[in-house]
């Protein structure tokens, strides 16, 4: 696993934007980026965004590290005779009996939902009455170059200081290119828009407090390393329009309503059953 571990990194760097390109194959079998995202949506419970971006990479690395480690179980077990083996046998059918019955309590609730209609009345005043709901907190889109010591940092910073708009940017994200050791730097250094609070304090502070278009005066410590900031865009705060959040709108009062439903179909059922 050791030798994994010293692959791992570069990686992850050069495939986070190739969706199903694989990592790495382990005794033939292939782990994709697609499969690492999964496990970690699942992990997240669906919120890995909302982690903050530079502990992104760790985690991809961790679950890669354990997608690896499941990969080489598996592959001993079915060498070991695992998979014919009496216990597994009949293990594997009780676990596709308790499938069977869950898949199928699934579909028979999806078949209620999508037959559960809300009218446009009710959504839009859903939105008018909760419009609290749909306000969007204050982001910035921000680029960082990440270094270990304050003397490369501000050597960075003395680099372009004297230059502004287009020109300041593309040698930012060149300088990003070739010196950051942040897992943003392939790309630029690109953080993507982020709120309040999603970065370590000392970045969020700087960063929020900035005018785009500029790079921070002097690089900005953190617990990672000494970073140079730039602020490529800053959005105030503001109400997401009605079309934006319909159809969130839609799928809550659908399960509201579908709440309802099941309530009085399980009565129906229960009275028709024999439960003794």
């Amino acid at each position: 696993m050791k030798k994994a571990k010293i692959i791992l990194s570069t990686i992850l760097l050069a495939t986070t934007m190739l969706g199903a390109k694989t990592l790495v194959t382990v005794n033939g079998s292939e782990i994709t980026q697609n499969d690492v995202d999964s496990a970690l949506m699942n992990a997240t419970q669906g919120r890995f965004n909302e982690v903050p971006a530079e502990k992104q990479a760790q985690f991809r690395q961790q679950v890669l590290e354990q997608l690896i480690g499941k990969e080489l179980a598996y592959d001993d077990a079915k060498k070991t005779g695992v998979l014919t083996s009496k216990e597994f046998k009949e293990e594997y059918d009780k676990v596709q009996e308790r499938v069977k019955k869950e898949l199928a309590i699934q579909v028979w609730q999806k078949k209620i939902i999508d037959g559960i209609s809300v009218a446009d009345k009710d959504l839009k005043d859903y939105y008018n009455n909760n419009k609290e709901e749909f306000n969007e907190k204050e982001s910035v889109h921000a680029r960082h170059i990440l270094l270990k010591t304050q003397e490369e940092a501000e050597a960075v910073i003395a680099e372009v200081k004297s230059l502004s708009g287009d020109k300041l940017k593309e040698k930012f994200i060149d300088l990003a290119k070739t010196k950051s050791t942040g897992p943003s730097g392939p790309k630029g250094g690109d953080l993507g828009y982020f709120t309040q609070g999603q970065m370590v304090p000392a970045f969020n502070d700087a960063v929020f407090g900035m005018k785009v278009g500029s790079v921070t005066p002097s690089p900005v410590q953190t617990q990672f390393g000494y970073h140079v900031i730039y602020l490529e865009d800053k959005k105030a705060p503001a109400l997401r329009s009605y079309d934006e959040v319909k159809q969130f709108i839609e799928q809550r009062l659908k399960m509201e309503k579908f709440k309802t439903v099941m309530n009085t179909k399980m009565d129906e059922l229960q009275k028709k059953a024999t439960i003794k």
